[in-house]
């Protein structure tokens, strides 16, 4: 019997180290490193899949500007429908009115509520009667000799308004220049 037990503990012996065999083969599998084609597929991947949501990202931010551009416009026309309503009141009131004074009123009351809706949205005139001349925000369209000499290099008179909108300027002013 003793021998009997020496070979069973013999075999048990080998079967442990056989089992301990196949768990480390299995543990150096899960540890195996991915293969170069592996890995370059991988990131391949992942430069497509990023490459694809930036592409997206710039196609719904583009859509996004069109729309905010668009709707900007939409506010400030929707502002200005009372202005185009008074004008066709004023022009048909015009027909048959004989005083010339409440005409001239009505439009100058037209004209300051379409000014002040402008200026609500940051519309400023420039000023420019006077001023030293600026290529800046000013438009030469003729120089004339001064008539003093404190008026070389200014604004002798503005043909054209000038306006900004929010400090940037929109429209130069068109002027004449002192020489």
């Amino acid at each position: 019997m003793s021998e009997e037990k020496e070979l069973n503990e013999q075999e048990e012996v080998v079967n442990q180290e056989t089992t301990e065999k196949q768990v480390e083969e299995k543990e150096v599998e899960e540890v195996k490193e991915p293969t170069w084609e592996e890995r370059y597929a991988e990131l391949n991947d992942k430069y497509i899949r990023i490459h694809a949501e930036f592409d997206n990202y710039r196609k719904r931010t583009n859509k996004e500007k069109i729309d905010i551009i668009s709707n900007a416009n939409a506010g400030v026309l929707k502002d200005l429908i009372p202005v185009i309503d008074d004008f066709e009141r004023a022009i048909a009131n015009n027909e048959k009115a004989e005083d010339l004074g409440s005409v001239k009123e009505g439009f100058n009351l037209i004209f300051n509520k379409f000014k002040t809706n402008l200026e609500s949205k940051g519309l400023k005139p420039m000023k420019a009667d006077g001023e030293v001349f600026d290529s800046e925000i000013h438009e030469a369209i003729a120089n004339i000799p001064a008539p003093s000499k404190k008026m070389k290099g200014k604004v002798i008179e503005a043909v054209e308004k000038g306006y900004y909108l929010n400090d940037k300027v929109i429209r130069f002013a068109k002027v004449v220049v002192g020489q």
